[in-house]
């Protein structure tokens, strides 16, 4: 019920321009958004990077409405990376793309997002752009896209997408990822979608995020496992240690401000860890599907202002 509300308000344009120009939006967004500026993000990453884990910085935004919206959020992904390189971090990008201008203008749109790719795939060490997966009206039009940026010349190993473990055709989506060895973030999935076309089944989720977690790991291409839920997480390591699977051959990822003790424990058990950090001002829609897929972290946060 309550992931329901959630998700429904995280479409609220009304209550979305009333929360990101709030002062107390801002401090309760804190808790999951690194803060407005680039600076914000190089210092969060800095920080997880000195704890051994690595991230993925992400501009929050999506589905702007003209093209020069879509250019100016990918010039400040090239500012991104310029500054990931000067204060060499393991760090890559993360991007939407409707932020990019999708809706607008799908040619402009895939140029603007092949150029990212072509500026991390030519830096030294070659960096990686994680091209994000929208509700289910995007599916196919970023499958498609990732498909295409990938079999550029140069950009192998170097750009890479989302799936999601609740939607019925993963599995496939998968299987012709993998045929191409394009690398992949298996997460469970945040948007409110019809049962002909997801699991709406807590069970049915797990049980396909697991199933696919098993094929990406063994299918010698480097992954993401994006999911703070331990019992995975458990099953995740067993099975790499029955399956002789290094731990060098995968990574878990988390999200900015959810289980820190999670994060760290598995750093200093010599897992692979990788932080999602966002930042920006466009921080509404993001805030509003993580409180979904948590509704504990409402709790979690009214404590801490209170105490403030």
């Amino acid at each position: 019920m309550l992931r329901a509300i959630f998700i429904a308000l995280s479409e609220s344009r009304w209550l979305r321009a009333i929360a990101e120009r709030s002062r107390l939006g801002q401090r309760t967004s804190a808790r999951f958004v690194a803060g407005t500026e680039v600076a914000d993000a190089i210092r969060a990453a800095a920080a997880m990077n000195q704890i051994g884990a690595g991230v993925s910085i992400d501009n929050l935004g999506e589905n702007v409405t003209n093209a020069d919206e879509a250019r100016a959020s990918a010039q400040l992904y090239h500012h991104l990376l310029d500054e990931i390189a000067a204060h060499k971090l393991n760090a890559n990008i993360s991007l939407k793309l409707t932020h990019m201008g999708l809706d607008v203008d799908e040619k402009m749109a895939y140029e603007i997002v092949r150029g990212l790719v072509a500026k991390a795939a030519s830096m030294s060490p070659k960096n990686f752009v994680r091209v994000d997966m929208e509700g289910s009206p995007y599916t196919q039009r970023t499958l498609d896209f990732v498909h295409e940026l990938h079999r550029v010349p140069g950009n192998a190993n170097n750009v890479g997408t989302v799936i999601q473990s609740y939607m019925r055709r993963a599995e496939a989506d998968v299987e012709k990822l993998l045929s191409e060895r394009i690398r992949i973030r298996l997460c469970k999935g945040a948007y409110k979608e019809p049962a002909d076309i997801a699991f709406q089944k807590k069970s049915e989720v797990d049980s396909s995020y697991v199933k696919l977690m098993k094929i990406l790991m063994k299918s010698g291409v480097f992954h993401g496992l994006a999911t703070h839920d331990e019992t995975i997480i458990k099953e995740a390591k067993a099975f790499a240690t029955r399956e002789n699977i290094p731990r060098s051959a995968f990574e878990f990822q988390m999200l900015h401000g959810i289980r820190r003790d999670l994060q760290q424990g598995l750093v200093k058990d010599g897992w692979g860890v990788r932080v999602y950090i966002p930042f920006g001002t466009e921080w509404y829609p993001y805030y509003m599907r993580r409180l979904a897929e948590r509704p504990a972290n409402v709790f979690f946060i009214a404590k801490n202002l209170l105490r403030q």
